[in-house]
């Protein structure tokens, strides 16, 4: 049975048809006003009807960043978009049609579905996936079950605690994971070292166009993939952060796999290896227990659609 997959982001929605191996068979996008939440469920349900004329589909399955109700049908809080308590799969179901049911996931448990089941954890019983963008999101699977928690809310890992006291936190928290293991981390750390050894930013700053201000993750990649000291010491603190915060999560799951996704997997093994040493230095019983792989993840921009089109089917 195929399904459609749809990823919202900030100001674009991807829509794909997707079939039972995980590929994407047709795909639409539509542009989008974070602010104007009925604009959105019209231009899902636009997409879906135009791909349901040409498809033969069984369930709709909607990947959105923010907490997700525990029966998957309400966005209760989403930092970008302008959902309250908002019931997104009745609003597209009355647009679309009851005959198709409508699946709300988080979008970074739909990411991490995609990669369980098609991906770098294929084959896998437990995975810890995590998705290393602005943020750090996470899903995690046990026993081949994805992971949602009593009320929908599970795996946001990137909101441990880690530093006491430490860098404040868009949730209102101070010293979560993700301001320590982020592409924002990334930026934040790369603009303090321009200050501070500015003998080294050279060409950090020559990538920015000569402006400290203007610095972003990219940056730090290329350069570092050229070989510049600076960039490859700021990719090995994130790869230690990430390596560090894993082995935490181990502790309590003890995962098979642990996939690193997101725009700063891109680094690939300037952050992996590091991120590899991180976790085997801090990894309880080390030498008395299986070590678990880190692999970059496989499925890139359509990790949520696809993840959440299988969601829905299943």
């Amino acid at each position: 049975m195929h399904a459609i997959g749809v990823d919202i982001g900030g100001t674009k929605i991807a829509i794909g048809v997707v079939d039972e191996d995980g590929r994407i068979l047709a795909q639409v996008r539509r542009e989008t006003d974070p602010d104007d939440v009925a604009s959105i469920d019209r231009a899902i349900a636009d997409a879906c009807v135009e791909l349901g004329d040409q498809y033969e589909v069984g369930a709709i399955g909607v990947a959105a960043a923010g907490f997700v109700s525990a029966d998957r049908t309400t966005v209760q809080f989403a930092p970008n978009i302008a959902w309250r308590e908002y019931p997104l799969a009745s609003k597209i179901a009355a647009l679309v049609g009851p005959q198709v049911p409508v699946v709300v996931e988080n979008d970074a448990n739909a990411a991490g579905w995609a990669e369980f089941r098609f991906g770098a954890g294929r084959g896998a019983s437990d995975m810890l996936m995590l998705t290393i963008g602005t943020g750090l999101g996470g899903a995690v699977v046990v026993g081949r079950e994805l992971v949602r928690g009593r009320w929908g809310v599970a795996a946001e890992v990137g909101h441990m605690r880690v530093v006491p006291g430490g860098h404040y936190c868009g949730c209102g928290h101070e010293g979560c994971w993700e301001q320590y293991a982020s592409g924002s981390a990334l930026v934040r750390d790369a603009k303090a070292a321009v200050v501070a050894q500015p003998h080294l930013a050279g060409r950090l700053l020559d990538l920015a166009g000569g402006e400290r201000k203007r610095i972003k993750g990219p940056h730090v990649t290329k350069a570092a993939q050229e070989g510049d000291a600076l960039a490859v010491a700021l990719l090995a603190k994130l790869g230690r952060w990430i390596g560090e915060g894993a082995a935490s999560v181990a502790a309590l799951l003890d995962p098979e796999v642990i996939v690193i996704g997101g725009g700063v997997a891109g680094a690939g093994d300037l952050l992996l290896t590091p991120a590899r040493e991180g976790f085997t230095a801090q990894l309880s019983a080390l030498g008395h227990r299986p070590v678990a792989r880190i692999e970059l993840a496989e499925q890139g921009n359509e990790a949520g659609m696809v993840g959440a089109a299988d969601l829905a089917r299943r």
